[in-house]
């Protein structure tokens, strides 16, 4: 049976830090700002996976609170949620994603950025889909004072 789940996540950019997203270093004035690399596209693909197992979110998994994750490449969190999917015997369908950000531009780095996803999770870049967007100046992405990212994700498992 195919399960589906949804993330979403968003952080907000600072100064000093670098940007990361799909596990790929932008080139940008600012980076986003948290606990671990911050890569919201990740956290949101990982949210989404962890939806379709019924399962809690990232911060269940991987607290803010808890220092082996400070500065930790998000790369490690979805290796974690394949790994849930495969210990139930399931298997990722797809994953599919679309980043919000005013600046920069996000389209030259997606197919890295793909690479990097299934790599992570164990599948074709084929199953991965990933699509920016602005917020058309709107709001505090429209402002540059963060960036959102939000995923679905199908698994397909023998329950």
């Amino acid at each position: 049976m195919v399960h589906v789940g949804i993330g979403y996540d968003v952080h907000q950019l600072v100064a000093g830090r670098k940007l990361i997203l799909g596990g790929v270093e932008i080139p940008h004035s600012k980076g986003l700002d948290g606990h671990s690399d911050a890569d919201a596209l990740m956290h949101a693909i990982c949210d989404a996976l962890l939806g379709a197992l019924g399962e809690p979110d990232i911060g269940h998994f991987f607290p803010n609170t808890d220092p082996r994750w400070k500065g930790a490449p998000s790369k490690v969190f979805l290796e974690a949620a394949a790994k849930q999917v495969a210990n139930r015997k399931g298997k990722i369908v797809n994953v599919d994603a679309t980043i919000i950000a005013q600046e920069p531009k996000i389209y030259p780095h997606i197919a890295e950025m793909k690479k990097r996803i299934a790599a992570a999770l164990g599948v074709s870049e084929k199953q991965i889909g990933v699509k920016a967007t602005t917020n058309e100046k709107m709001g505090f992405v429209g402002r540059e004072e963060g960036i959102a990212a939000m995923a679905v994700a199908s698994v397909d498992l023998p329950e």
